[in-house]
């Protein structure tokens, strides 16, 4: 999910980079153990504040696969689930994202500033151009989804009405005994495939924003970062929604009437078929809802700790 980030890199080829990292040279005056512990906060903040938006979300995603024909089912809403669920339903699958988020989002936040620094470092400085931060987003993305997509499955499949598992521990050992650790990475490509635009969105929007507000005479303080995550988190969320809506029913299928696919194609095929491509937007407002505050915490949490720093 915005998801987050930085300023950092990789490359200056192999050896300047190692020999960097193994010194712990700091970068705005942080190193590199700092960021990886300013992004796990911000993440599990910004992931534990919003999970209720998530389930609602997931649901709402999950429901096509689960129904034959649109016209059998009512996508759920807040007060519905609370009314005939209870209210602790909507935390259901929480500690299984509280287990994945942290490490995550060090991996996320620690890999977005090594790359940024060094893309920026090669294009001359000045805090590198909206290219650099993309493409740092993205690299962050492909490290951080191989963490955080195991948790990230077992939290859906909690979060789906009527879900058979008992609580994590129930669940991963199912799925484990059952598909195999491929089932956990069922959704890896598409995860990826979808988070790397959607990062390359964020993170290009986010840091332009933040000029921008800087530009017109605003303190670069927790207002303008919360402000610039917002705008750029709902930005790459409605963006990026279709690829959402695959990633979850992958995630999902074969679980409480939810159908199975083979390959991202049919996911596409199938719900194209049935809803048009109005299918592929299901789920888009609470999606939004939950990334525009949620990179607005997870962006003015990662800034925080690191001024505390």
């Amino acid at each position: 999910r915005p998801k987050s980030l930085g300023d950092g890199s990789e490359s200056d080829y192999h050896s300047r980079c190692s020999s960097s990292m193994a010194e712990e040279k700091p970068h705005g005056g942080l190193k590199f153990w700092q960021f990886m512990v300013a992004g796990s906060v911000a993440g599990s903040v910004e992931h534990m504040a919003m999970f209720p938006v998530d389930t609602i979300k997931t649901r709402m995603q999950a429901i096509t696969a689960a129904s034959p024909s649109k016209a059998a089912v009512r996508p759920p809403s807040l007060l519905s689930i609370i009314k005939f669920e209870g209210f602790g339903v909507l935390y259901r699958g929480i500690l299984a994202m509280a287990l994945g988020a942290g490490p995550a989002h060090a991996v996320y936040f620690s890999v977005y500033e090594t790359f940024k620094r060094i893309l920026s470092r090669n294009e001359g400085g000045g805090g590198g151009s909206s290219l650099s931060h993309a493409v740092s987003g993205v690299a962050a993305t492909v490290a951080s989804d191989a963490v955080i997509t195991p948790m990230d499955v077992v939290k859906q499949r909690l979060q789906l009405k009527g879900s058979p598992y008992r609580g994590v521990r129930d669940c991963v050992r199912r799925v484990a005994t059952e598909e195999g650790v491929g089932g956990f990475y069922a959704s890896y490509k598409t995860t990826v495939v979808m988070n790397a635009p959607f990062t390359a969105v964020h993170f290009a929007a986010y840091e332009a924003a933040k000029k921008a507000l800087a530009a017109d005479g605003a303190d670069d303080g927790l207002a303008v970062h919360a402000t610039a995550g917002a705008a750029a988190g709902a930005l790459a969320a409605a963006v990026t929604t279709p690829l959402d809506v695959v990633k979850t029913q992958l995630q999902c299928q074969g679980v409480c009437g939810c159908e199975e696919y083979s390959s991202m194609g049919e996911v596409v095929r199938r719900v194209v078929r049935r809803e048009g491509f109005r299918g592929l937007m299901r789920g888009w407002a609470p999606r939004t809802m939950f990334h525009a505050p949620a990179a607005a915490i997870c962006w003015s949490t990662y800034e925080a700790i690191k001024a505390a720093f």
